[in-house]
């Protein structure tokens, strides 16, 4: 469910794309990779209310309505309780808390860019932003917290206080993303028969679905960009190389064992759950240089995949793999 908010925002800002104009020449003297912004679209050096309130109000609109949705399509045909806690840090091989970690870096990175249009300082829109993104997310811990089959997550709280606190930090020390948590599924068949079926009732059957709910085809990327940290090398500035956490074989939170809707019990414990870890060259969209706006918001638009590119993998099985692309 985590990831459905920031799909939500990339398609927000393509949406946006084709509104944004651009020059076609650069001024008598001026730097050719110049972008020239709609004057709309300008920091102003101020606050601005009027665009203050626009993202106030539509922001409060939209998080209600989301609540709306999350209770009458989610929670409704769950029996309620009063609020808990319950311990799910073991669950998935902790992807689904991977997942926790880059859904309110990628909010509050978007959210600092809004509050920046805005006319906010730099510093105070990464702490708002922050915060923001950060409750946000721990809105479904309330939810859950209320649900008699769930409870409130401490481990969901803390990875969702690691990457908004990751995008906000940055910015207050750099004044920039040196380093970027990103996404990239990489789906697999499952086999034909009760694997299938399980795969199936877990995690659906169209990719879209899977996208969301699929953890043995969720990869987690951690980005760094080898340019900011070494300015005075000839790397090109949008290299960076990545580290990425997966696992593979669960049919299950914690084991391979289930019962069926016709109440027959599947043990397959002998499918080993084991954890993937990767390394990769990776590509930072922002720092590629432009002049036009299109160009520009589509290209921090792509900042949320890590591109797939050849990927070097070593597993808790003791395998070492080459994958061409990944």
């Amino acid at each position: 469910m985590s990831c459905k908010i920031y799909v939500i925002l990339s398609l927000f800002l393509l949406g946006i794309t084709p509104l944004i104009k651009a020059d076609t020449l650069p001024e008598r003297g001026e730097d050719r990779n110049t972008i020239h912004w709609p004057l709309w679209l300008h920091t102003p050096d101020s606050l601005n209310p009027g665009r203050l309130r626009f993202f106030v109000v539509s922001g409060a609109a939209g998080y209600g309505a989301t609540l709306v949705g999350l209770n009458y399509l989610w929670y409704k045909d769950y029996p309620r309780s009063s609020f808990h806690f319950f311990d799910d840090s073991g669950e998935w091989l902790q992807v689904d808390k991977a997942g926790h970690a880059v859904t309110p870096y990628l909010e509050a990175y978007y959210i600092m860019h809004v509050l920046k249009w805005g006319g906010l300082q730099p510093q105070k829109a990464a702490i708002y932003a922050g915060v923001t993104a950060f409750m946000l997310q721990n809105t479904i811990e309330v939810f859950d917290g209320f649900s008699a089959g769930w409870g409130a997550s401490l481990s969901d709280v803390v990875a969702n206080f690691t990457g908004a606190a990751l995008m906000t930090t940055q910015e207050l020390v750099w004044g920039e993303q040196r380093i970027r948590l990103k996404i990239m599924p990489h789906f697999q068949s499952y086999p034909p028969g009760e694997l299938k079926e399980r795969a199936e009732e877990l995690y659906g059957r169209s990719l879209l679905v899977r996208f969301f709910k699929d953890y043995n085809a969720l990869n987690t990327w951690i980005s760094f960009n080898l340019r900011s940290f070494y300015p005075e090398g000839s790397l090109p500035p949008w290299l960076n190389v990545a580290f990425g956490y997966g696992a593979a074989g669960m049919y299950g939170g914690y084991d391979n064992i289930w019962t069926d809707k016709n109440g027959i019990l599947h043990n397959r414990s002998d499918i080993e759950r084991y954890r993937r870890f990767f390394f990769s060259p990776d590509i930072d969209f922002s720092r590629i240089k432009t002049r036009s706006p299109f160009v520009k918001i589509l290209l921090e638009a792509l900042n949320i995949i890590k591109v797939p590119l050849p990927t070097l993998e070593y597993n808790t099985q003791k395998e070492v793999k080459f994958h061409f692309i990944l």
